[in-house]
């Protein structure tokens, strides 16, 4: 067990990329390991590849993944897939657990065809009881290369 910010996780894995071609490839593998119905924490500075990731889970999917940008400013995006919808949304914006309930955070989180990819979700504890992993991505030793660090249950 893998404990984070008093949430026990059952699996982590450990991944490298070096470019964001590689960066989409992981999004693609991950929507292998995170099959909807999943809440997924997305943490990472800006710039760190989150909305990359988004973008390569979305062309898995079968969604557009040219339409994948980031919802900084209208904190939800949705994407059509063939059998799961992605959800992306950015809490960076909100300040309170109402305004979590007022975006219907928890309705997509139980939809069964939804994998919801929510950044900034580690500034709620609610949204952090409630993940299904945690997707953590650092900058690596050189320029170009993320590390992701993966938890999941």
């Amino acid at each position: 067990m893998i404990e984070q910010l008093g949430k026990e996780w059952t699996r982590e894995k450990r991944l490298r990329t070096r470019s964001e071609s590689g960066t989409l490839a992981l999004g693609d593998m991950l929507t292998e390991l995170l099959r909807a119905p999943k809440l997924v924490v997305l943490r990472g500075e800006l710039g760190m590849g989150k909305t990359t990731l988004v973008k390569g889970m979305a062309a898995a999917l079968g969604a557009d993944s040219g339409e994948v940008m980031s919802p900084t400013f209208t904190l939800v995006h949705e994407y059509a897939g063939r059998k799961t919808r992605l959800v992306h949304l950015d809490l960076y914006r909100l300040e309170s657990e109402r305004e979590l309930e007022s975006i219907g955070l928890w309705e997509m989180a139980e939809a069964p065809d939804a994998l919801v990819m929510v950044e900034w979700g580690d500034r709620f504890p609610s949204v952090m009881a409630r993940a299904d992993a945690e997707i953590a991505i650092t900058q690596g030793e050189v320029e170009n290369e993320r590390l992701l660090h993966v938890l999941w249950r």
